[in-house]
């Protein structure tokens, strides 16, 4: 858990305090099954709750939800079950900031899709394998996985059209996940990341065609390791497009080998946003010891700090970061490399990249790829703009209509691959500089 994660559970906690909890992850026991296998159960009916509706469901079947507000904490612990929203705007699971989670993903080989989840203390979708992130509120040590006990991943999910707001940490949050896709989805609001991926190796998970804005980080990566794809999506209007880091606070140390590719990363410098406990604002990428990852064919354009920056994270060295083939446009400093502490990076190298400004100047000739791994990153520094302050995520402008997931009604319960198709960063282009720009509410310019 990075380090304004821990800050803001702590004002999170202190605001459970004046609210009483509500709703539950078990259902009531009411409703009826269909009879049959792989059967569809309506929500109101057969069962009069999401809750009631999951606690019913056996492997393969679909939970089908009718439009309304459901004032309920949502547990799919039932491999192979598909929960999906007759309408993506319609469906509302809304916590009232007296839960922590919207909807919790236990078992493997699930799916959520098409509905709107909100106003979680902590997160509106969270996928994990880890029985401590899943229990609710965390104690001291965050609700992660602590001591010397291996990790346990959670195997197998799918998050597609979904849309996560007003959460005060992430709106969607894979964590001790493996083999899964977080697809054609909206996230905005999060008092930490609108995406979160954390402690997976080997990762097997694809982010792929997502708006994520209006948050403090759009899309973070911590500890998220090998086959880790970041592609194709518009991360425009938050104080920080995007991270990938290396953190003590969880394992699976250091972060290696993501491939971040064909994203819209732009204007990300709104001050109408959670402001982060750290002061991060105007950043496009930001690299936090994190190593051998691939940045390729992104649009990096308008992020009044800089475009891309890479720096250390306490002992852990940024190594063998490839930036190759990026576009860079109307950045404060395109690609800036700072190491502040003692901690140095090693091996890291541009290549092809459309830019202007380098700091330290002239790294285009004097780090070009490929490097040795051993070979020192120059660093230098440059006059940094001050963080404004921000906004409560409760107050973050509220999203448009988003589109809905074809034919739902229709269309049966989603069957989940064991391990997702990974995608080729050869066949990703760049992006345009509106990409999915109809389902956004910050635009370029």
């Amino acid at each position: 858990m990075p380090r304004l994660a821990f800050r803001v559970l702590a004002a999170v906690v202190g605001m459970l305090t004046l609210v009483v909890g509500c709703g539950g992850d078990g259902g009531s026991g009411k409703g009826r099954r269909p009879a049959g296998a792989h059967v569809t159960i309506r929500v109101p009916g057969d069962a009069p709750t999401i809750s009631d509706a999951v606690s019913l469901a056996h492997p393969g079947d679909l939970v089908l939800v009718a439009p309304g507000v459901y004032h309920e904490s949502v547990k799919v612990s039932t491999p192979r079950v598909t929960l999906r929203g007759e309408s993506r705007d319609k469906v509302v699971i809304d916590g009232r900031l007296q839960q922590p989670n919207g909807v919790v993903v236990t078992a493997p080989g699930a799916a959520v899709e098409n509905l709107t989840v909100e106003n979680n203390t902590q997160n509106g979708v969270l996928i994990t394998g880890s029985a401590k992130a899943a229990s609710g509120l965390p104690g001291h040590s965050g609700g992660y996985d602590t001591g010397d006990e291996p990790v346990t991943f959670l195997k197998s999910f799918l998050i597609s059209y979904v849309t996560a707001t007003h959460n005060g940490l992430y709106g969607i949050y894979a964590f001790s996940a493996q083999n899964g896709v977080i697809e054609h989805s909206y996230a905005s609001g999060g008092a930490d990341s609108g995406i979160y991926v954390g402690q997976c190796k080997p990762c097997q998970i694809v982010v792929r065609d997502n708006v994520a804005e209006l948050n403090a980080v759009g899309y973070e990566g911590t500890n998220a390791s090998g086959d880790m794809y970041v592609v194709g999506n518009r991360l425009v209007g938050n104080r920080v497009g995007l991270t990938t880091d290396s953190d003590h606070q969880e394992k699976l140390l250091p972060q290696q080998g993501a491939v971040i590719a064909g994203n819209l990363i732009a204007a990300n410098q709104q001050t109408a946003t959670p402001e982060q406990a750290d002061g991060g604002w105007g950043t496009g990428i930001g690299i936090d010891g994190g190593s051998d990852n691939q940045f390729i064919r992104n649009r990096i354009a308008g992020n009044r700090n800089a475009g891309l920056v890479i720096t250390a994270s306490a002992d852990l060295p940024p190594v063998g970061n490839q930036i190759v083939d990026n576009t860079f446009t109307g950045n404060g400093v395109d690609v800036g490399w700072t190491f502040p502490t003692a901690t140095r990076g090693r091996g890291n190298c541009l290549r092809d990249n459309k830019l202007h400004t380098t700091v330290p100047a002239r790294l285009t000739t004097t780090a070009s790829c490929p490097l040795p791994a051993r070979s020192p990153s120059p660093a230098g520094r440059w006059a940094m703009p001050t963080a404004p302050g921000g906004i409560p995520f409760t107050e973050v402008a509220a999203p448009g209509p988003q589109p809905q997931f074809p034919h739902p009604l229709t269309t049966g319960a989603t069957a989940v691959p064991a391990v997702p198709a990974l995608p080729d960063p050869a066949d990703i282009p760049l992006p345009s500089a509106s990409l999915l720009a109809a389902q956004a509410r910050v635009q370029t310019s």
